[in-house]
């Protein structure tokens, strides 16, 4: 006996399954990924908020009454503030090395400081402010509250580069205060007046430090404005610098020279004395280059 297999007209259901498309695949990982990000970048602003005691909708803190987040968010602000001055008070503690200090802070001037210090929450500015007050305690009068008042308002980044910029720093032997000095002019005479170019001077920004970085130090009164020259330099005179951890003896072959620096304001000599400023070799070597066209040069 057989059996008839009887043909219904219905095809198998898998053969009506088509296979997504590599396309439309590509569309769902993309969605996925987008919705990945989005929370992230949700749960990342929802953080930051929330150290100011400010919370989402989503929140189950977004219930509680006005009084009570008020409260805590009082709370928090003054618990941030002690732990700022705690991690500023133990930087300082580490820094201090003068223990034979007579003279007392100024208590106006310890009082400012520490109403401006507790909204120091970074702890590379932490570092810093711990180090002024260092320095301060053991000769009082170091910083004034002019330059507390300017290093409040510098981001991490405004730091990096006026660290970049102590990196470059010279002073003249007898003159404290700190210079950038990129080069030398020659003043017009008859026979220079015919010379294509009568000032040479380097281009900072190969070493690092750009035209914008240093607008933004301007910007921030660390420097000066604009470029300086200094007194025409005596021919047969000679002139002693200490440049970036060099010392350079400079005597002039030509006459009707001055150097070119850009020169540092009060504010950032004080405060560039809280940089540990790192030999820029290369840059010593393209200034001897560039200077030793007309002057001799003696290390």
């Amino acid at each position: 006996m057989s059996i008839k297999v009887e043909n219904t007209g219905f095809k198998p259901i898998i053969a009506d399954i088509k296979p997504i498309k590599s396309d439309a695949k590509l569309e769902i990982s993309k969605d996925k990924t987008e919705h990945v990000k989005k929370l992230a970048g949700t749960d990342r602003i929802a953080k930051w908020f929330s150290q100011a005691g400010i919370y989402s909708i989503s929140s189950a803190k977004q219930k509680q009454s006005i009084d009570h987040k008020i409260s805590e968010r009082l709370k928090l602000k003054e618990r941030r503030k002690i732990i700022n001055l705690e991690n500023i008070l133990s930087k300082a503690i580490n820094f201090c090395l003068d223990e034979g200090q007579t003279d007392d802070i100024d208590p106006d001037w310890f009082f400012s400081f520490i109403k401006m210090a507790e909204e120091i929450y970074s702890p590379p500015m932490q570092e810093l402010w711990g180090k002024i007050f260092a320095v301060e305690s053991g000769k009082p009068g170091s910083f004034s509250l002019n330059t507390l008042q300017l290093l409040k308002q510098l981001t991490q980044k405004d730091a990096v580069i006026f660290r970049r910029a102590v990196n470059f720093a010279s002073r003249q032997r007898g003159d404290s205060s700190p210079k950038l000095l990129i080069g030398y002019y020659r003043k017009k005479s008859l026979w220079s007046f015919f010379s294509a170019n009568s000032g040479h001077q380097l281009n900072l920004a190969q070493f690092g430090l750009s035209y914008p970085d240093l607008l933004a130090l301007m910007d921030l009164g660390l420097i000066h404005h604009s470029e300086i020259e200094s007194g025409e330099i005596a021919f047969g005179e000679t002139v002693e610098w200490r440049i970036s951890g060099h010392t350079m003896t400079l005597s002039p072959r030509l006459r009707s020279l001055t150097l070119v620096y850009f020169k540092f304001t009060t504010i950032g000599a004080e405060l560039s004395k809280l940089v540990n400023s790192q030999k820029q070799d290369h840059y010593v070597v393209a200034l001897r280059q560039k200077l030793g066209t007309v002057f001799n040069i003696k290390d």
